[in-house]
């Protein structure tokens, strides 16, 4: 039925071709990396099976991998061997393998079931820092090193760093750091963006660490579109070793997500009283992943979100909205007095539809004045604050929040990537409100409505 075709206006036909240019560009972005939500599983199971062959140690991811990109050309593996033509014989034999690319004395290339590529090196133990520093790279962040390694008299490749013929290290990553008079930089640091100048300059960043983080405030449970009960992700979530967990199912306006009118609101919050009493170990908070509406108001009126203990507050809807309407729909929300954090602020979703058109920074700064957070949404489709957006974020002095948004309990387990996004974008513990205490955490979230 093509009927509607008769109401279509010449511009919208632009619109409508454009969008599809710009839907065909990110397919093939997708296709040329992919999301490190799926990479990262597969590194971690060939490496369990390279860990089973005998005479090796020491196997590790590398590359942007290591780095935590939020997209991955191809997986760099290395593994220390002195029989490194029996370890590639195997790992190009593989079961996962649906093509070999190279299968020499110390380095194998695979093609695996995905159309991934998987590179495979075998390091001697007194090469394997060297090695890892040289394949972890980035590329920029190497050129930079080998530029004070050239001003010191020295050389730096990925067998060791040396002056003239004799070797000065090799076995340890952070020696090859420690002769040149630098810090052993995080792997999420290494893009070359001033992590230099931070250190000469004193100022470093702390990272946060991956085993920091006291609880997600932003999941869902089967009240709206979940699948698991309240008392499922608590209990998943005290096994994580959380203090706390915020359940915050959607709003109404969120139909397809069958979001709770306020009668079931008040009926949530009586079954989260119950499982309050039920299980001991984890605190649970009663919340909301609120839409903000077309024109920045928010689904529920101010004396439900009165009552709840953290609102976040999303777009979920209207993406084409020019640049001045979205930036004042959001604005217009982070002014609501019971609005703790702007949940995936750019609404994006990786290699498959991009952010929407608002004024950023326009919308940190709005942040800071109201004392509200902005998230680092962890689901790897999403990723929302990026790291370069983070880093502005902490650059103004925003609050972070690092959640899953997780819509079961394994999704509970994608804080890694969360963590990891962060962590590129230079964010420390002191900027995390998810790294405080419940108590802290209590005292932060009711102080927000008084700023």
């Amino acid at each position: 039925d093509l009927d509607w075709l008769d109401d279509v206006r010449p511009g919208d036909v632009v619109v409508l071709i454009e969008d599809i240019k710009k839907g065909i560009e990110l397919l093939k972005k997708g296709l040329e990396r992919m999301n490190i939500g799926i990479a990262l599983p597969i590194a971690h199971s060939i490496i369990n099976l390279i860990e089973d062959l005998p005479d090796t140690d020491g196997t590790i991811y590398a590359g942007s991998l290591r780095r935590m990109k939020e997209t991955i050309g191809d997986i760099d593996i290395l593994t220390i061997s002195d029989n490194g033509k029996k370890v590639i014989n195997e790992f190009v034999n593989f079961p996962f393998v649906k093509q070999t690319l190279a299968a020499g004395e110390t380095k194998g290339s695979v093609i695996v079931e995905n159309g991934l590529q998987v590179d495979l090196r075998v390091i001697g133990f007194e090469s394997y820092g060297a090695a890892l520093q040289y394949f972890t790279g980035s590329q920029a962040h190497n050129v930079k090193l080998r530029t004070i390694a050239v001003k010191k008299g020295l050389s730096v490749n990925e067998y060791g760093i040396y002056k003239g013929d004799k070797k000065l290290a090799g076995e340890r990553e952070q020696d090859i750091y420690k002769v040149l008079g630098l810090p052993h930089f995080e792997s999420e640091l290494r893009e070359d963006r001033g992590e230099f100048e931070a250190f000469s300059h004193g100022s470093l960043p702390d990272l946060i660490n991956y085993n920091d983080i006291k609880g997600d405030i932003h999941t869902h449970s089967n009240w709206s579109d979940g699948k698991n009960s309240i008392e499922d992700m608590a209990i998943a979530a005290r096994k994580m070793g959380y203090e706390y967990i915020a359940i915050t199912d959607h709003s109404p306006a969120s139909r397809i997500a069958n979001g709770l009118n306020i009668d079931r609101v008040k009926q949530k919050k009586k079954e989260i009283e119950q499982v309050r009493k039920k299980i001991s170990g984890i605190k649970i908070l009663m919340g909301s992943e609120v839409d903000i509406l077309s024109d920045g108001t928010l689904d529920y009126p101010d004396e439900i979100l009165k009552g709840l203990d953290v609102v976040v507050a999303s777009v979920h809807s209207g993406f084409k909205m020019d640049r001045d309407r979205m930036t004042n729909r959001i604005t217009k929300a982070l002014k609501n007095p019971y609005v703790h954090i702007l949940g995936h602020p750019t609404g994006r979703l990786i290699n498959t539809r991009e952010p929407y058109n608002v004024d950023l920074d326009k919308v940190l700064t709005t942040a800071k004045k109201y004392g509200k957070a902005v998230e680092v949404n962890s689901s790897f489709m999403r990723l929302d604050l990026n790291d370069l957006n983070i880093r502005k974020a902490k650059d103004m002095g925003l609050k972070i929040s690092i959640n899953t948004d997780a819509h079961n309990t394994d999704q509970l387990h994608q804080i890694i990537y969360g963590i990891g996004t962060a962590r590129r974008g230079w964010v420390e513990k002191q900027d995390v409100i998810n790294n405080m205490s419940f108590k802290e955490l209590q005292n932060w979230l009711k102080k927000v409505p008084n700023l």
